[in-house]
């Protein structure tokens, strides 16, 4: 499908659940409750027949999100039906990892072989002290994940000055020990409680400034994936660096080309723009596909140049009922 502004977008997020098993400071209020009723988060038939429609319409790649993902239940089923779709060329998953120690041999053996992990500290401290959880089976599944033989395997950091500024240089030592892509993403404002400000921001190129100053950067002309990361091989190290800068890019939404679905059903053509569209009337009572590709269709036609994240953007959802 052609946006309106030129961009092949064929890429959709799927967000399988808006529960996480731990609480991230930059994602969720402290004794955060507004959980969805389990009645509102779509089923494993609803999400795939709306993959079947984004099919249909030109959609090739896909992620599932949450939330965390791995939490829900039945999802490596779910991921093996879609996975089998015919048309879909690629399936993603973005977990924070923790239940990767038990269901990484499943999600092989579902057909599953990208895999992003979300790692913003290995200090045991400081990683509790941003998500309340434990680093522990993180790193136990990291290493499980490659033992296994995932051939896409990527960390995702998320930049926090004062918070993991610290830990950026053993994340990258870490990397490249595992021999696994890791990427540094600035922070942006779809937290509700991480409130984006000068204080907490780290913008890439301050992290570019510190791997130039460690290692000898080589860029690299081939993505490493379909989203909009640039990478670089740190020739010493012989690891594989991205960086996302959703905020100091100028040019970030140029070649965009997706679209996330949140687990009860809202289209949303831009993470960073509350518009979007409920594909429920197209679920629901009965599944109407051609429906789907209608709602589709509309909601492309409304994808925005660019994001609003640098115009005071205040996120009206934390970033679990949005999705990864």
């Amino acid at each position: 499908m052609i946006d309106p502004n030129g961009r092949q977008v064929d890429y959709l997020r799927i967000s399988v659940t808006d529960r996480c098993n731990e609480r991230c400071l930059y994602c969720l209020p402290e004794n955060y409750s507004n959980w969805l009723p389990r009645a509102e988060v779509l089923n494993d038939a609803e999400l795939l027949a709306v993959a079947r429609a984004a099919v249909s319409l030109g959609f090739k790649k896909f992620r599932v999100t949450g939330g965390e993902p791995l939490v829900r239940p039945g999802v490596v089923g779910f991921i093996r039906e879609l996975v089998a779709l015919p048309g879909v060329e690629s399936v993603q998953l973005t977990t924070n990892g923790t239940r990767l120690p038990e269901l990484a041999q499943l999600l092989f053996d579902a057909g599953l072989r990208r895999i992003n992990i979300s790692l913003d500290a290995l200090d045991a401290d400081t990683y509790r002290t941003i998500t309340s959880g434990d680093v522990a089976p993180v790193i136990q599944g990291i290493k499980l994940v490659k033992q296994i033989g995932f051939p896409s395997v990527k960390l995702n950091t998320v930049l926090m000055r004062g918070k993991n500024d610290g830990e950026i240089l053993p994340l990258l030592n870490f990397a490249a020990e595992h021999d696994v892509a890791i990427r540094f993403i600035e922070l942006m404002p779809v937290s509700l409680t991480e409130m984006l400000s000068e204080k907490n921001f780290l913008p890439v190129a301050e992290v570019f400034s510190l791997l130039k100053r460690e290692d000898e950067l080589e860029p690299m002309n081939e993505p490493l994936g379909f989203g909009p990361a640039k990478y670089f091989r740190l020739k010493q190290r012989g690891v594989t660096v991205g960086l996302i800068g959703a905020l100091s890019d100028l040019h970030f939404c140029e070649r965009c080309n997706k679209m996330r679905l949140t687990c009860d059903g809202k289209l949303r053509p831009c993470l960073g723009n509350h518009l979007e569209t409920d594909l429920k009337p197209g679920l629901r009572p009965a599944i109407d596909e051609e429906k789907l590709r209608a709602l589709f269709r509309g909601t492309l036609a409304e994808k925005p140049s660019e994001h609003l994240f640098r115009n005071n953007y205040q996120p009206q959802r934390v970033m679990t009922a949005i999705g990864g």
